[in-house]
């Protein structure tokens, strides 16, 4: 009989990322609906912000502590957790479908001989038994989903399960667990981001751009926009191919998955592979001179015209409310 379900929490550079609280609000809600036990596992050095998780519903926090572990490696990760996991009789394990998350489920999976069930959009335990929910056919389609095997490894796509706050963090019991001469066949040895840029995999709203703006010279009127909202710019995989755009802020089926409250697509047709990256946001907004494009199929709002005059104007109008 199961007995316990762990949310591995995501940390960088000593801080819990955002998605973190979302997989423990999760995890306790399950515990809560299959009479589990429930842990917060955090594996890293220093976390700074480590006895939040209490705010979250889970007071019992497991620190997997080591400098060599202070960045992300899928081999030192994945045998620490999984070593715990096997101490502790733990049957369910769960955390966000992040980069790291989809690089360390498939290991962790193998490693506990564990079902694995990924990018879940939602999780029902009423029946007894867990059921997920997930997209299939790059999003066309959802599919339920479960596991026959004892132990499962789940992730849950960030920002479609929201964080809530329950309670004091003053109340967190933490325990640390030295890790000594972790297995460092590969580590993350450093990271390069946009300094004061928000990522489109944590932003609550996002404004991105298509090949429509016809070239990186034009990719202010995103910008502008976007800081208006205090909005992440996102961007296709055109114009991430055609180097207009950073592959960080690239959004679809080969770059990152997005939920957001606010989704607002500019002279982007709505292909596939980047209506699987983004159609589970809150609400869509199309821009887009092309009143048949594909994008207008899934979106909540739309506006038929050309970018290049619909963006400025837009841009000036949400500034003019705000001064309100």
């Amino acid at each position: 009989m199961a007995n316990k379900i762990l949310a591995i929490l995501e940390q960088r550079e000593g801080l819990l990322k955002r998605s973190a609280f979302e997989a423990v609000t999760m995890a306790k809600q399950l515990a809560a609906e299959l009479n589990l036990g429930a842990e917060a596992v955090v594996v890293g050095n220093e976390v700074s912000n480590i006895n939040d998780i209490g705010n979250y519903g889970i007071d019992k926090v497991i620190h997997l502590k080591s400098t060599e572990l202070e960045n992300y490696s899928s081999s030192g990760y994945r045998d620490a957790i999984a070593d715990y996991a096997k101490e502790t009789d733990a049957d369910y394990l769960l955390f966000a479908n992040t980069a790291l998350g989809k690089d360390l489920a498939p290991r962790l999976a193998v490693a506990l001989n564990a079902g694995c069930l990924i990018d879940c959009v939602k999780l029902d335990s009423s029946s007894g038994e867990l059921i997920a929910t997930r997209p299939v056919y790059a999003g066309k389609a959802l599919i339920d989903v479960k596991c026959n095997s004892t132990k499962k490894v789940i992730t849950i796509r960030p920002n479609v399960f929201k964080a809530k706050e329950t309670g004091s963090s003053s109340n967190t019991d933490v325990k640390v667990i030295e890790i000594n001469s972790p297995n460092l066949k590969c580590k993350v040895v450093d990271f390069k981001k946009s300094e004061g840029k928000l990522d489109v995999a944590e932003a609550d709203i996002i404004v991105s751009g298509g090949r429509g703006l016809k070239g990186p010279e034009n990719f202010h009127l995103i910008e502008e926009l976007a800081n208006s909202l205090g909005a992440a710019v996102g961007a296709s995989r055109a114009v991430v191919d055609a180097g207009w755009r950073p592959h960080g802020e690239q959004v679809g089926q080969t770059g990152k998955t997005v939920s957001p409250s606010l989704y607002v697509a500019c002279a982007i047709s709505g292909a596939i592979q980047h209506l699987a990256g983004m159609s589970s946001a809150k609400y869509i907004v199309a821009i887009n001179k092309d009143k048949d494009a594909p994008i207008f199929n899934i979106a909540d709002y739309g506006i038929a015209g050309d970018v290049f005059e619909i963006l400025p104007a837009l841009t000036e109008e949400i500034k003019k409310v705000k001064q309100e």
